[in-house]
């Protein structure tokens, strides 16, 4: 075979190889990227002059695949992938070093190469604006849902406000009137008790429906975490669950109403001593950030169940057993945050637990 005919043989097999990958990043699904990927270095191997003796190997910071296990003690050429103008990755082409050397490359297989990675980096790039907009479609879905039962939940509230209101108020008086019978009145104190809980219980709906009034004051957030920490010592040494304060700055100051700033952060440390282990560890984190103050806090337990972290600032949503939780405390932080313009987020760790953080505004 002529030289001509080679060189022509050879870019015939280059051009194959580019429609293929073409194709097959046409028609990519996001769900099965790796396998894609390793299409991908299989279609490229064809597209080499020693393609029985070239592995293909794809770097990226998701997945590594190549055509091949053992890509040692080889000679190389590679081409950078880049996601939005940024090496995020690498294409790899490796002949046997003790075979071959670097120059048995052809100049044309590093200009494949580089045709072959612009492809996979668009194709990432794809997929990266396909999860963002996933992720924003469900984020606007939940604050829908959110807003709907807010208004829901307010209307609940201010129609059972009064009758309540009726209920204690006329248990009261007949108590006053059954003074003579113990038993009367020991029945009348559990009508007074409950209803006393439905209150609250409606107070907490007026909170996450942001009902409740506000008194917005330049605040410190320190000394409020300190005192939160300092109600609940007594139930972090019964639970046998420790805790951390990591704050580095002496003062961190928000406007914000003082008794609700107080309730987030009791609440949430309520939540995390709740789900901790024996001798687990809680962390509470704040820091200054630009514009806003952002608290963290970190539990070791047993985390989410990924359905649930589009629930759980819900009402009545709860992870814990019948009888141990009414669903309102996340719901109410949630409301309290969205009222003063903020932002919570609910994340599993790495490793194990969970970290909700809360981002306010300084005014």
């Amino acid at each position: 075979m002529s030289s001509a005919e080679k060189a022509l043989k050879e870019r015939i097999k280059e051009l194959t190889c580019l429609y293929e990958v073409s194709s097959i990043v046409e028609n990519a699904n996001i769900e099965h990227i790796e396998s894609t990927l390793k299409a991908i270095t299989y279609s490229l191997k064809k597209g080499f002059q020693f393609p029985k003796e070239t592995e293909i190997e794809i770097i990226t910071k998701a997945n590594t695949v190549s055509t091949n296990k053992s890509t040692e003690n080889t000679v190389i050429i590679k081409a950078n992938i880049s996601i939005f103008n940024k090496a995020e990755g690498q294409l790899i082409a490796h002949l046997n070093a003790n075979k071959f050397k670097r120059e048995d490359f052809l100049d044309e297989e590093q200009l494949l190469l580089n045709n072959i990675a612009l492809k996979i980096g668009s194709l990432l790039e794809r997929l990266e604006i396909i999860k963002n907009e996933a992720s924003l479609k469900r984020q606007m879905e939940r604050a829908d849902r959110l807003s709907i039962l807010g208004e829901i939940t307010a209307g609940i509230a201010h129609e059972l406000n009064t009758p309540l209101a009726n209920i204690l108020g006329f248990a009261e008086l007949l108590k006053d009137d059954l003074k003579a019978s113990n038993k009367a009145i020991e029945d009348v104190n559990k009508i007074i008790q409950n209803a006393i809980f439905s209150r609250e219980v409606v107070k907490k709906l007026m909170f996450f429906a942001c009902e409740m009034p506000q008194e917005m004051k330049r605040v410190n957030v320190i000394p409020n975490i300190k005192n939160a920490i300092n109600l609940l010592d007594a139930t972090f040494r019964k639970e046998q669950v420790k805790y951390i304060v990591k704050i580095e700055e002496e003062e961190l100051f928000l406007k914000a109403d003082p008794i609700q700033l107080t309730q987030i952060i009791f609440n949430l440390l309520m939540n995390a001593i709740y789900f901790s282990p024996k001798n687990g560890l809680v962390v509470v984190e704040a820091k200054s950030k630009q514009n806003n103050i952002i608290l963290k806090i970190k539990d070791e337990g047993k985390g989410f169940l990924p359905e649930d972290l589009d629930k759980i600032f819900q009402p009545f949503f709860t992870t814990k057993p019948t009888g141990e939780g009414s669903g309102l405390g996340l719901s109410v932080v949630h409301g309290i945050v969205s009222s003063h313009k903020g932002i919570i987020k609910a994340e599993n760790n790495k490793n194990n637990g969970a970290t909700f953080t809360v981002i306010l505004p300084k005014e």
